[in-house]
């Protein structure tokens, strides 16, 4: 099992058509739509450079040249900001492109979460690294990612994310079969299935968008079939890892939205509104007067 002498690069697929949300994403990437004032992708990426990995590789696809810019500088834009001398919207301006050294790959044609990450692989090479999908934004007051690096240089192998859910959602999620390890917190994963019926599925515990991987997950991605939706998946290559005793589990129980959901998409941008200092008070107050009925003035 591959142990890490320290993550460093992080992957973040992005290929996806975005389709829960047209139209408005019929020009525009879903992982560009703004949470309060931010395109939901760099909270992301924020929370991959938060966690040590500063080298990321984004997997793309046609029509998402605008996340390509929006991570790259735009000298017309701060030559105009400079010139008024705004330098709050100028450091807003630039903060993206000082995230962390950024590459991109295009993932050609859409076979799934394996294929994406399979893209990857000339790039990362025979070190670990991190999955991060676009569409998962996790609270930062409670951070994930930290954790399973942690727990991948301590046992090696691939470590990934799990989370409670009703068993009523779990036939939307990878769901992992587990037995407790001697780490409080961490699970031994015996078993995962993609997407099983709620009556079939091992546990409630769902796999949510974060993995840290071990290399050789790639050799067995380049032998997996496509599984459900005829796309290559991720779980199934996780599962032929986990029949090896080298794949773990840390829960999380914390604050986690998918963006890639109309609802939840509302809920995380609500969420971290009403706690910003400068939006938060007149926010939460317009909130509360809506929510009583009274429908207060929009302006």
């Amino acid at each position: 099992m591959t142990k890490s002498g320290g993550v460093h690069k992080a992957v973040v697929p992005a290929a996806g058509l975005g389709t829960r949300f047209l139209p408005a994403t019929k020009a525009t990437p879903k992982e560009m739509l703004p949470v309060v004032d931010k395109p939901a992708i760099q909270y992301v990426v924020e929370e991959a450079v938060a966690a040590g990995l500063d080298d990321l590789l984004f997997i793309t696809g046609r029509s998402k040249r605008s996340l390509e810019d929006h991570f790259d500088s735009n000298a017309e834009l701060e030559d105009i900001l400079t010139a008024k001398n705004d330098r709050a919207r100028l450091e807003l301006v630039q903060h993206p492109t000082s995230l962390g050294r950024v590459h991109y790959v295009r993932q050609g044609e859409p076979l799934g979460l394996g294929h994406a990450v399979l893209q990857a692989r000339q790039h990362v090479g025979s070190e670990p690294f991190a999955v991060l999908l676009g569409d998962d934004l996790i609270d930062d007051t409670n951070p994930i990612l930290p954790r399973m690096l942690e727990v991948q240089q301590q046992l090696g192998g691939s470590v990934v994310c799990l989370m409670g859910v009703p068993p009523s959602e779990i036939s939307l999620y990878g769901c992992a079969a587990v037995h407790t390890s001697d780490i409080p917190g961490v699970l031994a994963i015996t078993d995962l299935v993609e997407k099983p019926a709620a009556d079939s599925a091992p546990s409630n515990l769902a796999v949510i968008g974060r993995y840290v991987l071990a290399p050789e997950v790639f050799d067995v991605l380049d032998e997996t079939p496509p599984g459900i939706g005829g796309e290559i998946q991720l779980t199934d290559a996780l599962r032929v890892l986990a029949a090896t005793g080298s794949v773990h589990g840390v829960v999380f129980d914390g604050l986690r939205y998918d963006t890639g959901d109309r609802l939840s998409y509302l809920k995380a941008v609500v969420s971290l509104a009403a706690r910003r200092d400068d939006l938060g008070p007149p926010f939460r107050e317009w909130l509360r007067a809506l929510v009583d009925g009274d429908f207060p003035d929009l302006g």
